[in-house]
């Protein structure tokens, strides 16, 4: 009877390795299971979710202020947008750089969940902008996307860690974010933006790290200590832009999309 029960023990084992293996056909070197890239499942559909970004071309994306992508800059890389860091942009052939700029969604939004995957390089720094009006930054006579701002960052390695508004998953130089955990350089980040009307969250790897009111006095009181404070209705709410920030390193962005809040 040992015999025969441990026999049916080890048949038992192989099943459930088997089983394992076959549920975890993608798995990371931690072993564990990857998300779908670039798609939506079932139950994001029934709850409203679109994809900004489809893994493989540029739809629905275009420069500030030209009708294209800026040419060079921007690539997309193994179902990612890449911001390709500027040292490594072809030149023009007089030798000059060829122009950047930040990366914007065609369409613009109100109130909705904003969802993304990102991941940095070394001592890189970029960031997802919004609220953000394209006139708006073009008037101000502003080379990039006039909006908040999600900071993505090295925070280990890059100087700007010095100050905590700008360092990852906060709102930058206006609000910190608490309590951040971050993977390693190289590895994709979970991020998540909550904006309706004055309410606005910030989420990093499945936690809030940082919650604001913009109708509030004490966030206009940390507005005002900001270098945003001098833009005229910087902080009124808008049918706005989404932006990926060119800020001159390599950056990666995947996994892009949102549901509209009503």
């Amino acid at each position: 009877m040992m015999k025969n029960g441990k026999k049916i023990i080890g048949i038992i084992l192989t099943i459930l390795i088997i089983l394992l293996n076959v549920s975890c056909t993608k798995c990371d070197k931690n072993g564990e299971q990857e998300m779908s890239i670039n798609n939506l499942s079932k139950e994001e559909v029934a709850d409203g979710w679109q994809l900004l970004f489809d893994g493989e071309s540029f739809d629905g994306w275009r420069g500030i202020g030209i009708d294209g992508v800026p040419t060079g800059h921007w690539k997309i890389d193994k179902g990612s947008i890449q911001k390709i860091a500027s040292g490594n942009v072809p030149t023009r052939e007089d030798g000059q750089p060829l122009k950047g700029g930040d990366l914007m969604t065609k369409k613009t939004f109100k109130n909705y969940e904003l969802k993304f995957e990102w991941k940095i390089s070394e001592a890189g720094n970029s960031g997802v902008k919004y609220n953000v009006i394209e006139e708006f930054s073009i008037k101000n006579g502003s080379a990039n996307a006039l909006g908040y701002e999600y900071q993505v960052l090295d925070d280990e390695k890059h100087i700007d860690n010095l100050n905590p508004t700008h360092r990852t998953g906060s709102l930058y130089d206006i609000i910190e974010a608490k309590e951040t955990f971050l993977k390693p350089v190289g590895e994709y980040n979970t991020a998540k933006i909550v904006f309706n009307e004055s309410l606005i969250e910030h989420w990093l790897n499945g936690k809030k790290v940082l919650e604001a009111n913009t109708a509030s006095p004490e966030f206009d009181s940390l507005y005002q200590k900001s270098k945003y404070h001098i833009y005229k209705d910087f902080t009124l709410h808008k049918d706005a832009h989404i932006v990926l920030q060119d800020h001159g390193n390599d950056c990666w962005y995947r996994n892009i999309k949102i549901k509209i809040i009503n």
